[in-house]
């Protein structure tokens, strides 16, 4: 096998660097560092870490070159230096790839008075003051400043230095512009005058938010195309900010990003160990085929911005390692050159190290799963962005529990259900995907009697792609259901009684009823169904003496069926991946993982044994499988940072072999040494001993 070193050497310059560049260095520029900065320091940084590309700040807001492109502010502290290219020639005299920055959000005063259509304007008509620093001012994206200024920058960068691409930070603007050039273009094409307000029910605000992805998607073809037209290998990289790519038109990703960067840098909050994983899945679940990179930050990620911290070293590798586990490339970001804090410079060095030797066994191999579930883009929209995450609850709280259930599974967009798609999966899960167009609802239709097995909950399919309700489900005859009445709620005190003997209802031993939702659709079933569980009429909840159930249970709060097609349907007509997320419940986590493991229909392709809580990710190619373990076992698991790794006891991997094949070798790829294993019903039994943070089994077939 090649090494890395000489990898990059045959892609450097060609239309294919990026996929030797997997290891990334950004260091964002602050005004004064070109008197205060050391490059040395900087240049072994890029050693130590195997950095095998850079990011660098070159301008925008401030250009760190001496430019020549009118208005464009140059750093007050450049003098006759080029902080920016000489950096691009040390990185290149250690054969990395290099990526130049640009943040074109916000312009000092001598622009803004030369070309007031470059600023942004406030709903009252005033011009915007940047919010963190009134010195300056906020652009508008929509307008010539993205379209004419920035296309002369980005043409300077790219023709003066050696560089293969253009990497844009907050260039997508700052809400809604009510410049008289974006109100009339706007009105222009949808009819409407500019929301006020995010408002998801207002027709307005939808539209403009189309009017938006209209216009930028515009910006990354226009930027891309004047960067070929003078080095024809390189590319835009616009930063996509989340990882759902909803906001984007598709098309023109895929005709002009090779690669996709996920600005998410670390937790927030009460923030699980698992997102950073959860960015890799999102992104493939529109482009699986598409390499993704994950910028870090060494410091906190809270509202507070502490921008120049570090964080604890744990914590940087939490985030770090669990997105190599899902196929995340390495990215981490310093803003300013100057140093006064290094304990951040071991735990990336160690983070990239660990990804480097786990890069020859996954390369070769695709992301793969028998579960998929389905990212809801077209539900999301209709969301402001500020309350979107209130309506990622149910999808988050299903990923949880699969987290805890030790069920590799992938994420699968909405906006790309074909046929080939759907059917690399064995069960495909709507957690809350309540706008669904006709065209979806017939692809995820046509899965299920192709002999797809489908898990649904709460109003999924119960609106149509604007949002409106429908009179009935859309998947009504998928679930096996007839909408009656709902949603109701927020209802407390609710309660499912068991009913009958199914495999959903297993592990309840001694209980007769568990918690229910807080809000309740009512349905009937209309075919061949079972009720595994039954609503109880709710009663009150105060008071303390009027705490009974008065009614029997009646309504269906589960309905499981076979679908006739070799595969099964599972609908759950309460909001149990919302709640779930909310309040943790053992017995939701169970009812998930029950349903889950009844709709395939058979044993997991992988199923492990042992303590702790594991992340998972499962690749393969025609030799073999390579299995990512990932230790989530921590007190700090819900909330950073991490004081502490708690390296996980030995666990019990057994997999199934294909028909025709045989194992040749088990390999702990991080440990470096072969792993026990036993055969035993057409499946391998391999002990993996503890695990620090990551492990990666590499099962080869012969």
């Amino acid at each position: 096998m090649l090494d890395a070193r000489k990898q990059n050497t045959d892609t450097l310059r060609t239309p294919d660097w990026y996929k030797t560049a997997t290891r990334w260095t950004q260091l964002t520029f602050v005004e004064d560092d070109p008197e205060k900065y050391d490059p040395a320091f900087w240049i072994d940084v890029f050693k130590r870490t195997k950095s095998n590309a850079v990011c660098l700040s070159a301008g925008g807001y401030v250009a760190y070159y001496p430019s020549k492109v009118p208005y464009h502010y140059v750093s007050r502290y450049l003098g006759d230096k080029d902080i920016f290219g000489a950096l691009v020639d040390a990185a290149r005299k250690l054969d990395m790839h290099v990526m130049a920055r640009v943040d074109p959000h916000a312009i000092h005063d001598d622009a803004a008075k030369a070309h007031p259509e470059w600023v942004m304007v406030n709903a009252d008509g005033t011009p915007r003051r940047h919010w963190a620093y009134p010195d300056v001012w906020v652009t508008n994206a929509y307008g010539d400043y993205n379209t004419v200024f920035m296309p002369d920058v980005v043409k300077e960068i790219i023709r003066e230095y050696d560089i293969d691409a253009i990497f844009a930070n907050r260039w997508q603007g700052h809400g809604v512009d009510y410049s008289e050039d974006s109100a009339r273009r706007f009105k222009d094409m949808f009819g409407y005058g500019l929301p006020r307000k995010a408002d998801a029910d207002d027709p307005a605000w939808q539209a403009w938010l189309q009017w938006r992805r209209h216009v930028l998607t515009g910006v990354i073809a226009q930027w891309d195309d004047a960067i070929k037209a003078i080095r024809p290998h390189a590319s835009f990289i616009p930063n996509m900010s989340g990882a759902s790519l909803m906001e984007f038109d598709l098309s023109v990703i895929t005709r002009h990003c090779p690669f996709l960067v996920v600005d998410h840098q670390g937790r927030k909050g009460l923030e699980v160990g698992w997102s950073a994983g959860r960015n890799g899945k999102r992104i493939r679940a529109t482009f699986p085929d598409r390499p993704v990179m994950l910028i870090t930050s060494i410091g906190p990620e809270e509202e507070y911005r502490w921008k120049d911290a570090v964080t604890s070293p744990e914590e940087i590798q939490l985030w770090i390692n669990n997105g190599t586990t899902h196929g995340l490339y390495a990215w981490f970001t310093k803003f300013n050159g100057v140093v006064p804090d290094k304990r951040w410079v071991e735990p990336v060095a160690d983070s990239f190290n660990l990804q480097a030797a786990v890069e020859p066994v996954l390369e070769s191999m695709k992301p793969t799963a028998e579960i998929a579930v389905i990212d809801p883009s077209t539900t999301l929209r209709h969301w402001a962005p500020e309350d979107r995450h209130s309506a990622e609850k149910h999808d988050l709280g299903f990923y949880h529990a699969l987290v805890e259930a030790r069920l590799p599974f992938e994420l699968l967009s909405d906006q790309v259900l074909t046929k080939d798609n759907l059917d690399r999966f064995r069960v495909i899960i709507l957690a809350n995907a309540s706008c669904l167009s006709d065209a979806q609802n017939a692809a995820i239709r046509a899965y299920v009697e192709r002999g797809g097995s489908i898990i649904a909950a709460y109003e999924t399919s119960l609106r149509d792609e604007n949002g409106k309700m429908r009179p009935e489900f859309g998947l009504a005859d998928v679930f096996g259901v007839k909408f009656v009445s709902g949603p109701r709620g927020i209802v407390k005190n609710t309660y499912l009684a068991l009913s009958g003997d199914h495999p959903i209802g297993e592990g309840y031993e001694g209980a007769s009823r568990i918690m229910g939702g807080t809000r309740l659709i009512h349905v009937e079933p209309v075919t061949s169904t079972a009720t595994p569980f039954l609503y109880i009429p709710d009663f009150p909840d105060l008071p303390m003496e009027e705490v009974y159930p008065r009614k029997a249970p009646e309504g269906a709060a589960v309905i499981a069926r076979e679908t006739g097609r070799g595969g099964r349907a599972v609908y759950i007509p309460w909001n149990i991946g919302e709640i779930f997320w909310e309040v943790f419940a053992v017995d939701h986590a169970r009812l998930i993982a029950n349903a889950v493991r009844w709709a395939l229909g058979k044993m997991p392709r992988v199923v492990i044994e042992g303590p702790g809580v594991i992340d998972m990710a499962l690749r393969e190619n025609d030799e073999g499988i390579a299995l990512s373990l990932f230790n989530l076992t921590n007190p700090m698991m819900m909330k950073g940072p991490i004081r502490e790794n708690y390296p996980l006891a030995g666990q019990t991997v057994s997999v199934e072999i294909p028909k025709g094949k045989s194992v040749d070798k088990a390999w702990l790829v991080v440990a470096d040494r072969a792993a026990d294993f036993s055969l035993r019903n057409g499946r391998a039994e391999v002990e993996v001993p503890g695990i620090e943070r990551l492990e990666v089994l590499h099962l080869t077939w012969t």
